[in-house]
């Protein structure tokens, strides 16, 4: 899709399905770093897709059993869209708020253009500019800067800290999935296909929750903190935000709700500043500079030549 086409379809409706996710993620991050140390990282996520499953199941079965013609046609696309997009990406991102702080976490995470377009580029035959790869270069700067907490000999070391590892690794697979989200979507609707990929995430996170739970011994304590943060996080960041990702690709492509995602560091800030006491360092700044100029270049449409 041109970005012109683009442009043209974003009504009120398309801009809050874009706007959307990034908030409920922000809050999804700041909340994640806020109960380090009450919720294990593999029980966070498991509990919150398993609630988002209870939640959403009452809405859905009679489509899914609708649609088990094609869901049993597509199978191993859905293990895939379970397994990426919902198991894998959200449990390594609160196993990197075990040692990152939340504002750096969604800050890295806002190179994900960069690793759409370069998987667009590595496995779906898109093809990268000279101006793109300018901007990913860029980008990849910021993010770079960030890793390295502004300190140039970290740099030349690189040095990641787990969480750096772990938000990084995420980052890839969550572009692989947007790009296999708009190529290979089954053609089943929103809510079907949602509670599809929950239930598959949830069932692919048990076993490391369960191992989690045998290693650490650490039992979840029901108190209020603990009850709010579950019904958050299996509602707005879950339900919510994955729906509205949904309709933003369908409505856009697969592009476009990428560069939204970038808002969510600056939602991040707007809370972790308050909320978890965390500070905003100059190397926070010059990082995210580099990531949206980056971003700004590799976007910007081409002038018709007259």
């Amino acid at each position: 899709m041109s970005a012109a086409a683009a442009r043209a379809k974003l009504t009120p409706a398309t801009l809050a399905f874009l706007l959307l996710p990034p908030l409920f993620w922000a809050g999804n991050a700041v909340i994640g770093r806020a109960m380090v140390g009450q919720l294990p990282p593999m029980a966070l996520s498991f509990w919150r897709w398993a609630i988002a499953f209870l939640l959403i199941l009452p809405f859905t079965a009679r489509g899914m059993f609708a649609a088990r013609a094609e869901i049993r046609a597509r199978r191993y696309d859905l293990l895939v869209f379970g397994v990426a997009g919902v198991g894998v990406y959200n449990s390594f991102q609160y196993l990197a708020l075990q040692t990152s702080p939340a504002l750096n976490v969604t800050l890295i995470a806002s190179s994900g253009p960069v690793f759409t377009l370069l998987a667009g580029a590595l496995f779906f035959h898109a093809p990268v500019s000279r101006r793109q790869a300018g901007g990913a270069l860029l980008s990849i700067a910021g993010v770079l800067w960030v890793v390295a907490r502004g300190s140039v000999e970290q740099l030349v070391e690189l040095r990641l800290t787990p969480g750096d590892g772990y938000i990084l690794f995420a980052i890839a697979v969550w572009s692989i999935y947007t790009w296999l989200l708009r190529t290979r979507r089954p053609q089943i609707p929103a809510a079907t296909f949602l509670a599809v990929q929950i239930g598959i995430g949830a069932i692919a996170i048990l076993p490391f929750y369960l191992v989690e739970r045998a290693w650490t011994g650490i039992e979840i304590a029901l108190n209020p903190p603990v009850l709010l943060t579950l019904a958050y996080v299996g509602l707005l960041p879950s339900l919510a935000a994955y729906f509205c990702w949904d309709r933003a690709v369908a409505r856009t492509g697969a592009t476009l709700p990428a560069y939204f995602v970038n808002l969510t560091p600056i939602f991040a800030a707007l809370l972790a500043v308050p909320f978890l006491g965390e500070r905003i360092a100059g190397f926070h700044l010059v990082g995210a500079l580099l990531i949206f100029a980056g971003i700004a270049i590799a976007n910007r449409p081409v002038a018709a030549r007259t």
